[in-house]
């Protein structure tokens, strides 16, 4: 299967990218970028773009699956505009760029409680893109919402790492749910997802991913 990877720097995404690369399932990874990628492979193509102009025309977007693993954080993006482009805009300029090529498969890293209904607004952005992604009527689509996901970023966020720290030590009496996501469990969900497709539209909740 060709499979496209949206956010294959990011702490989920680079374990995708090196799952990817590692399973003789995938023949091919099309990985867009904002900057070159470190990594180079020969199953690898990594487009440096801007992704407020895709290039829709691009004959890199006809692929089996997507994966999608782009996000952000309020105080990453600045402002409540910037982090509905990423964590909604962005993802769903995508899904339908590469569903309008054919894609049949789309697997999305969520967030729990994703709602858009939600009185908060990072996840009424998440469950608005949930939303939006079902309506472009993919076969396949999984929609993978983990809690805290635990791992080492490149960019430090204080706020996750005091919440990893609480939780942690509770680890052994919290329900699965609420227990920290290691970032492995869920690229592994994303990657099944997409090279191993169940028809329909599939929920992962975070106590799959612990």
């Amino acid at each position: 299967m060709r499979v496209l990877l949206a956010g294959a720097t990011g702490l989920v995404g680079s374990q995708v990218l090196r799952l990817l690369l590692a399973d003789p399932r995938c023949s091919a990874i099309v990985a867009p970028v904002r900057r070159p990628l470190a990594l180079h492979a020969p199953r690898l193509i990594a487009p440096v773009l801007d992704f407020e102009r895709l290039p829709e025309d691009a004959p890199w977007w006809q692929v089996d699956a997507a994966i999608c693993a782009l996000g952000s954080t309020l105080r990453q993006a600045g402002s409540r505009e910037a982090f509905g482009r990423i964590d909604h805009d962005y993802p769903l300029a995508i899904a339908r760029a590469a569903r309008t090529r054919g894609c049949a498969v789309f697997a999305l890293n969520s967030a729990m409680g994703a709602n858009p209904r939600s009185w908060f607004f990072y996840s009424r952005v998440k469950g608005g893109l949930e939303r939006d992604l079902r309506a472009l009527g993919f076969p396949s689509l999984a929609l993978v919402r983990p809690g805290l996901i635990g791992g080492e970023r490149a960019e430090p966020r204080p706020g996750e790492q005091a919440a990893a720290r609480v939780l942690g030590a509770l680890a052994p009496v919290l329900p699965k749910a609420w227990r920290i996501n290691p970032a492995g469990r869920i690229a592994d969900a994303l990657v099944e997802a997409a090279l191993a497709p169940q028809p329909g539209v599939r929920v992962i909740g975070s106590a799959q991913l612990v």
